[in-house]
């Protein structure tokens, strides 16, 4: 089933923060361990939007089955978060096609550079990662979790084009 990626509507928090805890249950992460929070959750439009940000969801039939945010950071560089698919929705290419599509908003915005961070146990996500390109940049230990941070350079439209 192809995806529909559109912007985040103030009427899919419950739904997002919904599919945020399934998704980080479903690789281990619990409140507490050092790296789970949805704090910003009710504060998508002030955190992502109104800043200069972006946060998409991906819907199939009219569900939401994946979403990612994009943060700036600095003038040149943005963090990609909270990037999801539904454990029942996995092995598709949702993941892929939402790191594109904040990728592609994030050249769109101005942005040379995007950065972000997973655990080492999210496996599927390391490799997403690698696959479209980001470098690690270094890693950490949270309590008993390995926080691994990377980093990617964007091009814009035309050079990637030209490629």
């Amino acid at each position: 089933m192809k995806l529909k990626i559109r912007r985040y509507r103030w009427s899919d928090l419950d739904t997002i923060l919904a599919l945020h805890r399934v998704c980080l249950a479903q690789v281990g992460l619990v409140p507490g361990d050092g790296v789970y929070y949805d704090d910003d959750f009710p504060r998508v439009q002030e955190i992502y939007l109104a800043c200069g940000g972006e946060f998409l969801v991906g819907e199939v039939d009219r569900r939401v089955v994946a979403m990612g945010g994009l943060k700036p950071i600095g003038a040149e560089t943005a963090e990609i978060c909270r990037l999801r698919v539904h454990p029942e929705q996995q092995r598709r290419g949702y993941g892929a096609a939402m790191l594109d599509a904040l990728e592609a908003r994030a050249v769109e915005l101005g942005f040379h550079s995007v950065r972000g961070d997973t655990t080492l146990n999210q496996g599927a996500a390391l490799a997403l990662y690698e696959r479209r390109g980001w470098r690690e940049l270094s890693r950490t230990r949270v309590g008993d979790l390995t926080v691994i941070y990377g980093e990617k350079r964007l091009l814009p439209a035309l050079a990637q084009d030209l490629r």
